[in-house]
C-alpha cells in the first residue's frame, strides 16, 4: 500500500480534475467572474499549504492509522465477524456520515464557521472551490478521520478509498458545468451533484445551512438538510458569502488570514 497509495491518489486527483475541467470547458453552467486567474491561483496554493501543514503538523494520515489499528486489532469492525465486503460498505458509509456530522458541526460552532467560511467566500463555484478549505480544516477534518480508524478500526483500503472518492465527488459536485435535468434528478439519488451542491453555496443562509454531503445524499434527506432547489432558482441564484464580495478576497494571503480579520 505504501507504494501505491500516492501513485492512486495522484491519478484519481488529475484525472478528475482534467475530466471535469474538460466539461466546464464544454459546457459552462455560468460565467465566472472577472479574473478568474487570481481565483484559481488562490484556491490550488490554498491546496498546496493545507498538504503542507497537515505533514508537518500530523505524525501520521488517516490510512497509516488504519494499518495501525488494523495490525492491532484497534475498534469496532476488527471486534465483529462479518463478511469482508460487508465491513467495508458499512466503514465507507460510517465515514461518509461522520463528514456529513463534521460538515454541519463547521456550520453550527462559530469558531469552526470562521474556518469554513473561506470555502463558501468564494463569488463562483467550480472545480477548483471542491479544493479550496482552509488548511487548519484539513488538519481538524483529518484528525477526525485518524480518531475514527481507531475508534470503529476502518480497514486502511476501504480508508484509501473514502478519501479518493471524497476527493474526487468533492471536485465533481463544485463542478461550474450544466447537466441535463434528467440526469441531475436521477443521479441525485445515489450523489451530490454540482446542481444539488450548488444549494449550499447560495448567499441565503437557509440555503447555506442545508445539502451538506459531499459523497452521498441520503444523510440530508434523512436528517431533514436537504433542498432540492434555490428560492431564486438554479440559474437566478447568488453565490458567496454577503460579507465578502470583494473579488481581491480570493487572494492566496488573503484566504489564509481570513479566519482570523473581521469583513471588511
Amino acid at each position: 500500500m505504501n507504494d501505491a497509495e500516492p501513485v492512486l491518489r495522484l491519478t484519481v486527483f488529475i484525472s478528475t480534475l482534467a475530466a471535469v475541467w474538460l466539461w466546464e470547458w464544454r459546457l459552462p453552467w455560468r460565467a465566472l467572474p472577472a479574473r478568474p486567474l487570481q481565483r484559481w491561483i488562490g484556491n490550488l496554493g490554498v491546496v498546496a499549504v493545507a498538504t503542507v501543514l497537515a505533514r508537518v503538523s500530523l505524525p501520521l494520515m488517516p490510512v497509516g492509522a488504519a494499518a495501525i489499528a488494523a495490525s492491532r486489532g484497534w475498534g469496532l469492525f476488527n471486534w465483529i465477524e462479518a463478511p469482508a465486503w460487508i465491513e467495508a460498505v458499512a466503514a465507507f458509509l460510517l465515514l461518509d456520515l461522520i463528514i456529513y456530522a463534521q460538515h454541519r458541526a463547521f456550520h453550527a460552532v462559530p469558531a469552526l464557521w470562521r474556518l469554513h467560511r473561506m470555502h463558501h467566500s468564494d463569488l463562483a463555484v467550480d472545480a477548483t472551490t471542491g479544493l479550496r478549505f482552509h488548511p487548519i480544516e484539513i488538519v481538524l477534518s483529518l484528525v477526525v478521520k485518524i480518531g475514527a480508524a481507531f475508534a470503529f478500526g476502518i480497514g486502511p483500503w476501504t480508508m484509501l478509498a473514502f478519501e479518493v472518492v471524497l476527493n474526487a465527488t468533492s471536485i465533481f459536485n463544485h463542478a461550474n458545468a450544466r447537466m441535463p435535468a434528467a440526469w441531475d434528478a436521477a443521479l441525485r439519488l445515489l450523489v451530490v451533484t454540482p446542481d444539488m451542491h450548488r444549494v449550499h453555496h447560495s448567499i441565503d443562509p437557509a440555503e447555506t445551512d442545508s445539502n451538506f454531503g459531499f459523497n452521498i445524499p441520503w444523510w440530508d434527506r434523512l436528517f431533514g438538510t436537504y433542498r432540492a432547489e434555490p428560492t431564486a432558482g438554479r440559474a437566478a441564484v447568488t453565490l458567496g458569502l454577503a460579507q465578502f464580495r470583494d473579488a481581491s478576497a480570493s487572494r492566496l494571503d488573503r484566504l489564509l488570514i481570513q479566519p482570523f480579520v473581521a469583513p471588511k
